[in-house]
């Protein structure tokens, strides 16, 4: 890897994650300014020559969602007129993600002008992590990736059972919805014999951001169980569903979210489940950056660097990205194997 001839710029939403990716790959972070005028308008501005080069920006576009966007667009048309070779744009978060279709008359499908304005920005290639839905991928016509946090997510759970000492048997994994069933069955194929079985907790929706449980499709008495799901916005929906695994007789619950969006009472509604011993911890990744007053006890984050920093590098020296996916599956299949023959 030329490491003299690819550019890593973290925007104002992910400047945390970009370091981290950089560290990881040992590449010096690039610099971008941005500045606001007095009336709102934003500039970005590279520090940093990018002429002939490939460039990676990482930017997640969660709350301000806008603003994010917009300074994610300007960014982009900044370095396509400073003849930057190719525009890499890695969205560890992307917002409007959920508009991916018209759920009713007269509705927009925000996701897809997302897509035409990236492209339109100048984007050449865009790589996002655990989008909402895959489909979403369809709305671009320059090529597209979406990281998986399976393998990471995976790992994290092998970790705490082993550390734990659980039993095998009374571990399952859970699917918040009948949607999230794929999302689980990936974590499944990592986790392998650690987590015995998958359950499914049956909701409707009378209206945006609120549900209600109406079953649990699954055996979960007397379980430690897995809540898998892409991202938690006001948490309402998780946390019904913990509660409904509780009265179902289930032992302990952990929420696992690839995405901490963290909206309104998000907050106050994890907090109170983990104070009520509702929920055992809340675990996230950092695709969106937490400040303080977000943080709280029974919160775990872990990181999706190693994840960017090994795809990135694959990316760039045009090697297969299945293979690093690959690689963590051999390396997870084999802490599994060996915590399994321990306990037998």
């Amino acid at each position: 890897m030329d490491k003299s001839n690819i550019k890593i710029f973290g925007l104002s939403a992910s400047k945390e994650l970009a370091k981290k990716v950089c560290d990881a790959l040992g590449v010096k972070e690039s610099v971008a300014m941005t500045s606001k005028f007095e009336d709102g308008e934003l500039i970005v501005q590279s520090l940093d020559s990018v002429r002939g080069q490939e460039i990676y920006i990482i930017q997640s576009t969660n709350n301000p969602v806008n603003e994010n966007l917009m300074e994610l667009l300007i960014a982009i048309d900044a370095f396509k007129r400073a003849s930057a070779a190719k525009i890499n744009v890695v969205i560890p978060y992307f917002g409007y993600a959920r508009q991916d279709r018209k759920a009713r008359g007269r509705q927009p499908i925000s996701a897809r002008l997302v897509a035409n304005l990236l492209e339109t920005a100048g984007a050449n290639r865009v790589i996002m992590v655990d989008i909402h839905s895959t489909q979403s991928m369809g709305f671009f016509n320059i090529p597209t990736d979406n990281f998986s946090t399976a393998q990471t997510v995976a790992e994290d759970i092998i970790s705490k059972i082993i550390e734990k000492k659980l039993n095998p048997e009374e571990c399952i994994l859970v699917s918040p919805d009948h949607g999230g069933l794929t999302r689980v069955h990936n974590v499944g194929k990592y986790t392998g014999n650690i987590a015995k079985g998958i359950a499914v907790i049956a909701k409707r929706r009378p209206e945006p951001n609120k549900s209600e449980v109406e079953f649990i499709l699954g055996e979960v008495k007397d379980k430690v169980c897995f809540v898998i799901d892409d991202m938690i916005d006001t948490a309402g929906t998780i946390i019904n569903g913990a509660k409904a695994l509780k009265e179902e007789g289930a032992k302990d619950i952990y929420l696992i979210a690839c995405h901490g969006v963290f909206s309104g009472p998000a907050v106050e509604r994890m907090k109170s489940a983990v104070q009520e011993r509702v929920v055992k911890e809340v675990i996230i990744t950092d695709t969106i950056e937490q400040p303080k007053e977000k943080l709280f006890e029974g919160l775990k984050i872990i990181s999706v660097a190693g994840l960017l920093a090994n795809m990135i590098k694959s990316s760039y020296e045009k090697h297969p990205l299945t293979d690093v996916y690959q690689e963590y599956q051999d390396s997870i299949v084999e802490k599994v194997e060996k915590y399994i023959k321990e306990i037998i």
